[in-house]
């Protein structure tokens, strides 16, 4: 069998450092094609570029390689944020909209009624009873 003329395997170069590079990105970008936070569809990318700087007299040469990766971007999170003047103390607020409507209560995980930004409703019955007057308690 004739021996090749140029004989440079990648898998063999640099005593198998560049092969061990690219196993390296490949693993990394599996992980990126199985990561439920990125689109399925982007496509990823790894990029060889083997550069060779030969010396004065043509008969050295100098081989560089450069591994680059892309992968898919994390898909973007988004949410609503309830924002306003508290009237008590004119102080700015601002709480994350947890039940997808302004002055909507829901049930979280737990089957706990929460307010619009989370709070349990029941904190805040209790909270309500302790301000509450009875103008009829005294009557007789």
């Amino acid at each position: 069998m004739p021996s090749k003329s140029i004989d440079l395997p990648l898998s063999a170069l640099a005593n198998g450092a560049v092969q061990e590079k690219i196993d390296y990105e490949l693993e990394k970008l599996f992980n990126n094609i199985h990561d439920p936070n990125t689109k399925a569809e982007d496509k990823r990318a790894i990029t060889i570029k083997i550069e060779f700087s030969p010396d004065e007299n043509r008969q050295t040469v100098k081989v560089n390689t450069n591994i680059s990766l892309k992968l898919a971007n994390v898909k973007d999170v988004s949410t609503t944020v309830l924002t306003g003047k508290d009237i008590s103390n004119g102080k700015i607020e601002a709480r994350e909209l947890k039940s997808g409507t302004p002055g909507q209560t829901y049930f979280d995980d737990d089957l706990t009624q929460k307010t619009d930004i989370g709070v349990p409703v029941d904190v805040i019955e209790r909270e309500q009873k302790r301000k509450i007057i009875n103008l009829q308690e005294n009557r007789g």
